[in-house]
């Protein structure tokens, strides 16, 4: 479907593509991984057609849909829900033109159409979509402008999904998702009925989402089959015996190199000396296939530990201005524990953060705290308060006072910043290196309690699998607000929910969270069923009634033989509203919870078959007019 053919791309110096090539099914699930900064989004924008390759090309069947997230949040005064739904131009075109039309044909078929397409049923279907990313009733009919720039990245997410594209482009669309979203989305995904080409370096979504890989790794392209499991242990396979044949060509290499250098200059021997130059001038070399190395976290742990508990809340309540936000907490933290923090955002998981950190005092009750226990505190939102105009040396140099400039490029170098790196300004670090240098921050006295908020955001998949290997090191207690769910399995051994004004400690898996997420934000399959019959059914009525109310033109202007075939149509129409209605009202399991509407479909049946009656007398009229003429 999607061809890329010998691409070639530099970006000043850089070659982010050096004649890439890669065929992407129809319908297929493309996970699309590489390190930061080697050009994922940057094909993204030549697929788009908002780049140009050097070199080479890409081709897209024509007439191909195409839908992408916009970088840039959308605004305006309008609401949430009219912004998802103007997403579907079609049917908001089609909607206008019924507005304005007066050919009955041209009515006809405008209805017809949005039948097909099931247009009534939009509505509901974009209320689906943006309550599975978190916007509940009330905040679908507020206008757009309310909200801050990551929750419109939702609703724009929320208008892509919604007008479902034959190509969907999603560029790390789980950066504005909590936990709650991203579980949604990942099962959406799994249930969308075109093709998927995903930027992601969440492995769950890779793993449950994705049938296949493209790996993009010095500047070329490789589709692998299977999902990011399956891909990395079939490259680490291929990496075993490309090292493999790699030791034995160099073996052979210095072995002919030896030949040659040892009887070069002997005329017996010159002559085949000779032969063994053109061997290895012949001999391609193979590159090692393997990556490039990750540079590690570094969480230094307490260097003595606390008596537990560290911290005891006994009808502890939090909050802002008097107002409490959660109240009633019992809870207990031990020196070594490992918590994943659950619950949709806004129900108050940075306000436990703060108060669990000490940044905010307890309303009502009792917080009692280890006395000299120390907290390391990593928020997403702090990155943007790093000064730009500094450098990683010059933001820890006043965290070692008295140190020697070797010890302190030393302690860059172990957060990350090794050599010119730690004199690079930070308004010149990827968001992964703020992210490092912030966290190297937080944690650089060895707290006794480490509190994540959103620690995985813009790092790719090898520098999380890092970032993992050094918290389960790390000694001290440890609280995780994240949306990556391979991180919380990966380090979190108990969970708390924070909802309905209070946290508690959640009983299940991570398996089980998920099950009772998809069951709150989505209806039963029988009531959806009966509701989409209902409503299609009565849509049907509607739109007839609107091509009665339409004025037909003079019959003196048409020919009888035009006015009998549309009156045939028209008929014809009929029938096939009425089958409709018919087949939804034989399905009484469907009906047995909404009576009302099921005899409403019975009279709105009665009502088609007399516009049917009136229809065949006009065409049994206009055939003996037809006749008379001949």
């Amino acid at each position: 479907m999607l061809h890329i053919n010998d691409i070639t791309l530099r970006l000043g110096p850089r070659v982010l593509f050096d004649k890439a090539s890669a065929a992407l099914p129809e319908g297929a699930r493309i996970g699309f991984v590489g390190r930061n900064g080697t050009g994922k989004t940057t094909l993204f924008k030549m697929i788009a057609d908002e780049l140009s390759p050097d070199t080479g090309s890409l081709t897209l069947p024509k007439q191909m849909r195409l839908g992408r997230v916009e970088q840039e949040a959308p605004g305006g005064p309008g609401t949430l829900i009219d912004f998802v739904l103007a997403a579907d131009v079609e049917r908001t075109t089609l909607l206008e033109e019924s507005e304005t039309a007066t050919d009955p044909q041209r009515i006809a078929d405008i209805h017809t159409r949005l039948i097909d397409m099931n247009a009534h049923a939009a509505p509901a279907r974009a209320a689906r979509i943006l309550a599975g990313l978190g916007f509940d009733v009330v905040a679908q009919s507020r206008s757009l402008s309310e909200f801050s720039g990551g929750w419109r990245m939702r609703v724009a997410l929320a208008a892509v999904l919604f007008s479902e594209p034959d190509l969907l482009l999603l560029d790390e669309p789980t950066n504005y998702l909590d936990l709650e979203g991203t579980l949604w989305l990942i099962d959406y995904l799994q249930r969308y009925p075109a093709t998927i080409f995903v930027i992601s370096h969440d492995r769950d979504m890779l793993d449950a989402v994705c049938d296949h890989i493209l790996h993009l790794n010095h500047s070329k392209l490789t589709l692998w089959t299977g999902n990011y499991t399956s891909f990395e242990k079939q490259r680490r396979e291929q990496q075993a015996i490309e090292a493999k044949h790699k030791k034995k060509q160099d073996e052979q290499r210095k072995h002919l190199q030896g030949f040659v250098d040892r009887f070069r200059a002997s005329a017996t021997k010159a002559a085949q000396a000779q032969s063994r130059i053109k061997m290895l001038a012949r001999m391609e070399p193979i590159s090692a296939m393997m990556d490039g190395g990750v540079l590690p976290f570094h969480l230094p742990s307490p260097e003595k530990p606390l008596k537990p508990p560290i911290i005891a809340m006994d009808h502890a309540s939090v909050g802002y201005d008097g107002k409490a936000i959660l109240k009633n907490l019992n809870l207990v933290i031990a020196d070594d524990d490992r918590i994943g923090l659950l619950g949709s955002n806004g129900n108050g998981k940075s306000t436990f953060a703060k108060l669990v950190a000490g940044r905010l005092s307890a309303m009502e009750g009792t917080v009692k705290r280890s006395g000299k226990m120390e907290v390391g505190f990593f928020a997403q939102h702090q990155v943007d308060d790093l000064d730009e105009r500094a450098t990683p040396y010059q933001c820890i140099q006043p965290l070692m006072k008295g140190a020697s400039e070797a010890q302190i490029r030393g302690k860059c170098a172990q957060l990350g910043f090794p050599n010119v790196k730690a004199d690079t300004k930070v308004a010149m670090l990827s968001g992964g290196e703020k992210a490092r240098l912030l966290m190297g921050l937080s944690t650089f006295n060895g707290p006794h309690l480490l509190i994540l908020d959103e620690p995985t955001n813009h790092l790719d998949i090898d520098s999380r699998a890092a970032l993992i290997e050094a918290i389960n090191e790390y000694t001290g207690a440890v609280i995780l607000v994240s949306h990556d769910r391979y991180l919380l399995d990966a380090c979190a051994d108990r969970l708390w929910q924070v909802a309905d004004g209070s946290v508690t400690p959640y009983e299940g898996d991570m398996d089980d969270y998920k099950a009772m997420i998809l069951s709150a934000t989505s209806d039963s399959k029988p009531k959806k069923k009966a509701q989409q019959k209902a409503e299609t059914a009565q849509a049907n009525v509607v739109q007839l009634a609107a091509v009665a109310a339409k004025p037909a033109p003079p019959r003196s202007v048409i020919p009888v033989k035009k006015r009998l075939a549309a009156v045939e149509e028209k008929i014809a129409q009929f029938q096939g509203f009425i089958a409709r209605i018919d087949k939804a009202l034989s399905d009484r399991d469907a009906f047995i919870s909404q009576p009302t509407r099921a005899a409403q479909l019975a009279k709105q049946r009665v009502d088609l078959a007399k516009a049917l009656a009136v229809a065949e007398d006009d065409w049994l009229m206009l055939s003996a007019e037809q006749d008379a003429a001949q």
